[in-house]
């Protein structure tokens, strides 16, 4: 009878104990204005997480790991035709499905089928670490062959593989948190990887500052591609899709629902049909030294 890989018992553990923590860390230092009741958004957004789960274990553990498997094996893709000494091989790993994971959120919100599902992660209201795993399971059965790619171009082996699948979950428990961190510890883990801060304007209601900020992990991405901004306070901002913006909008059953029906436009504003704060002239830098 085999046992269980030690990585299998520890990660769950680490992942759920950084949602804890930083669940509890968001009612003692909250970086942003809540909305919603914290049990109701915490609750309905964990269900998400059990269909999310599901998803994952029906449909891309099943590709994915046997895949980097016979990629090992065989010696495919990128980073074994350089033949690389083993460490370098999975740190280059790591940051190349990094950057194509980049380029996925790029598309999940410039391909109008694939909006139609990261939409469900958007329209919430509050942003904190529960919205991490608010994702339609539609969205991850669509990343499947993406990931599958990934994992044949770059030449990723599974010991690559899993290292980034976590640092990557805890990455988006930590830049979704609404915990407002002292100004100088951000302004320093800024400038390697995602913070509550950056990504809080990738929330905003405004498209100019949703089309921003798209690094998932390392925020290098960003600076090179010209996509970084931190411009916005985070006072300034408000959370979500402006056409859907009471909490009818973002129940479990319409949410489950939305990539179904007919879209809204985005600039569902009474008047001019325009976000209040559309095109916000730019402010202080929070994260400047």
């Amino acid at each position: 009878m085999s046992r269980t890989p030690w990585w299998r018992v520890l990660a769950p553990i680490l992942v759920g104990g950084t949602f804890l923590v930083l669940t509890a860390l968001e009612r003692r230092r909250p970086l942003r204005r809540v909305r919603e009741a914290k049990w109701r958004h915490v609750s309905r957004n964990i269900v998400f997480a059990g269909a999310a789960a599901a998803t994952v274990n029906l449909l891309e553990r099943p590709v994915v790991e046997p895949l980097a498997n016979v990629i090992e094996r065989r010696r495919w893709g990128l980073l074994y035709v350089c033949r690389l000494p083993p460490p370098l091989h999975l740190i280059l790993a790591v940051v190349l499905l990094d950057y194509t994971m980049y380029v996925w959120h790029v598309l999940t919100h410039r391909v109008p089928w694939l909006w139609r599902f990261h939409l469900v992660h958007h329209v919430d209201r509050d942003l904190d670490a529960s919205t991490a795993l608010r994702f339609h399971a539609g969205e991850l059965a669509l990343s499947v062959p993406w990931r599958a790619m990934q994992i044949a171009a770059i030449g990723v082996p599974p010991d690559a593989l899993r290292t980034w699948q976590n640092l990557l979950l805890l990455s988006i428990l930590f830049h979704h948190s609404n915990v407002e961190l002292p100004i100088d510890v951000e302004r320093l883990v800024a400038r390697l990887v995602v913070t509550p801060r950056i990504h809080g304007i990738h929330h905003s209601s405004v498209p100019e500052e949703t089309h921003s900020n798209w690094s998932s992990l390392l925020t290098v991405w960003d600076y090179l591609h010209g996509t970084l901004r931190l411009d916005v306070p985070q006072q300034a901002i408000t959370i979500g899709v402006p056409a859907y913006p009471t909490p009818a909008d973002v129940t479990l059953a319409h949410s489950f629902a939305l990539p179904f029906g007919a879209q809204r436009p985005w600039r569902a504003f009474p008047g001019d049909g325009e976000p209040e704060t559309h095109r916000r002239a730019p402010t202080v830098n929070e994260l400047a030294p």
